[in-house]
């Protein structure tokens, strides 16, 4: 496939990914002709518009990573509502697309609402991204101040925590041994399906009470 970019048309090879020089006005205009599409991503910086097509490992490992977290939220009785897709955005400074967002402490802040005020609502406890690509910044996350934010690259589970200004890499405050389990996950996954491999978690988390 190639890569074609119009007034009319948006198509990206899968793992392509595009930076263009554009502003605020120029990413509305491209996020209006994607729509509700899931491929390619958009993301905004000043300045600059990258497009992303995801892999088709993309979307496993985020769907995995996203059912490993409701397990353990179940695990803890923690209530909590998760969104995906979701487009955050602040108006000239940012837009982005975590694969999947969750909130936690706040999540009574937006329970039955269908839009999300990002100058005024809080933002999701825990954002999630699959890096296939080198697509990821971990920075793009700052303008949201979004208190962890989980990211999975090369296999690995990369975990930050926003201290006071910045992102330091650290351990989840939700769930302490969650890389040890995301790893042993991913590991099944070569052999056994992700429906079975939740089931096993669960049954793990079970003999663990």
């Amino acid at each position: 496939m190639d890569t074609v970019i119009t007034p009319e048309k948006i198509e990206l090879p899968p793992g392509a990914v595009l930076k263009l020089l554009g502003n605020w006005q120029d990413y509305q205009v491209l996020s209006q002709q994607l729509g509700d599409r899931s491929s390619p991503r958009i993301k905004y910086r000043p300045g600059e518009i990258l497009l992303m097509a995801p892999l088709p490992e993309h979307g496993r490992d985020a769907s995995l990573l996203a059912d490993i977290a409701k397990v353990l939220l179940d695990h803890l009785n923690r209530i909590y509502e998760s969104f995906t897709p979701i487009t955050m955005s602040l108006p000239e400074i940012s837009g982005i697309e975590p694969d999947y967002s969750f909130y936690i402490e706040n999540c009574r802040a937006v329970v039955g609402k269908k839009r999300i005020d990002w100058e005024s609502d809080p933002p999701p406890d825990l954002a999630i991204e699959i890096d296939v690509t080198s697509y990821t910044d971990i920075n793009d996350y700052l303008p949201y101040r979004v208190p962890e934010f989980w990211i999975l690259k090369s296999n690995r589970l990369l975990i930050y925590r926003l201290q006071t200004e910045s992102y330091v890499l650290t351990e989840s405050s939700y769930f302490p041994n969650v890389r040890e389990i995301v790893q042993q996950c991913l590991q099944m996954t070569n052999e056994q399906s992700t429906s079975e491999v939740i089931r096993w978690l669960k049954n793990f988390l079970h003999g663990q009470q």
